[in-house]
């Protein structure tokens, strides 16, 4: 799973938009935009990133690993 992806993916799905996202991360736009690139990231950005999208992206990693087997 490529978690920039689905952060972006969850939040075009919700309707919002990056400078809101950025908003409320806060930090940058362009920052906004790099998190999207990133493979992996820091469980306790991703902590944050769940609360502020209000969806369990640690569910969805845990999902892909049990359907891989793991």
């Amino acid at each position: 799973m490529h978690i920039g992806e689905a952060i972006k993916k969850e939040l075009e799905r919700q309707g919002k938009t990056v400078v809101w996202f950025a908003e409320q991360l806060p930090c940058d736009r362009t920052n906004a935009y790099r998190l999207f690139k990133k493979k992996s990231i820091d469980t306790h950005i991703l902590i944050h990133i769940s609360h502020i999208l209000n969806h369990d992206f640690f569910s969805d990693l845990s999902t892909e690993l049990h359907n891989k087997g793991v």
